[in-house]
């Protein structure tokens, strides 16, 4: 295979297109929340973040102002629980495999991480709840709709079924929702805050719906656990960026979110469509992957007969480059395993990611 590192094609990151960006919006936005709140969005301000963006939050997503803590996207509140949720070897209960930087932070607080294993409907039941009787998880990560980095979206059957060994367990549910609203087909699953919104922290962000370079997420948590969580925010760093939750703010009030959901659906359904057809021509019978309804992923899973590890190491070799598949799993063993971030590329680009990804394939075939 010839060398083609020079023109190779990104399966790695899940980055928004370039072309999703509203700039010109968000710049407008910017210029007029300025002119009219800069006194407040360029001082030190409220620990808990810009109020008339979480009253915006807590009417759009059913909550109490109260429960809405604004911050620098998902990572942050990731350890901002973990710190306050978690002690020495206490055990968390994630998917597997599961969001790299998630099964990271968990580890890193010290916890015992626990992956169970995911399904085409979300993970096993009889599985979870074997190891609820070995362990007492304070916590269960999941992303439910779409998930990262397998593009799976869990059922309500199944949901429901966690929600109540949630309860019966005692253990809280860390509901990461970014690619939620970012559905192409089929209809809306109920979220976990809808079912059993005192045992759920909901997190989601503005990254995926608008621009990740301005890094605004927000928690909604159980009420009677937020106080700690608000004290813990203005410990850390005061507040978060005033200034683009300003920015978000006016974005949001002028009625510009949805539309530019919509818009995304529209750029991003067609290469939803590209990567599973090109799948299809370029890989049938030889590989594994799944077919989500929305979200940035497709995800595949290589035969024992391919030697996985070799292929991601020499991809560069074939024109591609993949993310390390051992990230999101919490024992390393993701050398079958490929995440394939769709949303950036346009149609023609994919189709030749995926034909050079199976001649990999046909190479590295033992």
């Amino acid at each position: 295979m010839d060398n083609t590192t020079d023109n190779a094609i990104k399966f790695t990151r899940g980055n928004p297109a370039v072309e999703a960006l509203p700039i010109e919006s968000l710049t407008e936005c910017a210029n007029s929340i300025f002119r009219q709140e800069g006194q407040v969005l360029f001082q030190y301000g409220h620990y808990s973040g810009y109020a008339p963006l979480r009253q915006w939050i807590a009417d759009n997503f059913g909550a109490k102002y109260e429960q809405v803590l604004l911050g620098n996207s998902s990572m942050e509140f990731f350890t901002f629980i973990a710190q306050i949720m978690l002690e020495e070897n206490d055990s968390v209960f994630l998917e597997y495999p599961s969001y790299d930087r998630a099964v990271t932070a968990m580890k890193r607080a010290g916890a015992n991480v626990v992956g169970i294993p995911l399904e085409k409907d979300g993970v096993n039941i009889d599985e979870l709840k074997r190891q609820l009787e070995l362990h007492r998880p304070k916590l269960f990560y999941t992303v439910a709709d779409f998930q990262n980095p397998t593009g799976v979206t869990t059922s309500l059957e199944k949901r429901k079924i966690i929600a109540e060994l949630s309860k019966e367990y005692g253990f809280f549910i860390i509901e990461d929702a970014p690619y939620k609203a970012l559905r192409y087909y089929g209809e809306d699953v109920t979220s976990y805050k809808e079912l059993i919104p005192k045992q759920v922290f909901y997190i989601d962000s503005f990254s995926k719906t608008l621009s990740p370079g301005i890094r605004v997420g927000f928690l909604i948590g159980p009420e009677a656990l937020m106080p700690k969580f608000h004290k813990w925010s203005e410990d850390t760093y005061i507040h978060p960026s005033l200034v683009t939750e300003g920015m978000v703010y006016e974005f949001c009030r002028r009625g510009l979110l949805q539309p530019n959901i919509e818009e995304l659906k529209q750029l991003y359904r067609p290469r939803l469509d590209a990567i599973l057809s090109a799948l299809d021509t370029h890989l049938g019978g030889k590989a594994d992957w799944t077919k989500p309804e929305g979200g940035f992923f497709v995800s595949l899973f290589l035969p024992e007969n391919v030697d996985g590890k070799a292929l991601q190491e020499h991809a560069k070799e074939y024109g591609f480059v993949v993310a390390n598949g051992s990230g999101f799993f919490v024992d390393g063993k993701g050398d079958q395993f490929l995440r394939l971030p769709f949303c950036q590329m346009d149609p023609a680009e994919t189709e030749e990611g995926v034909k050079r990804l199976a001649a990999a394939v046909t190479d590295f075939t033992r």
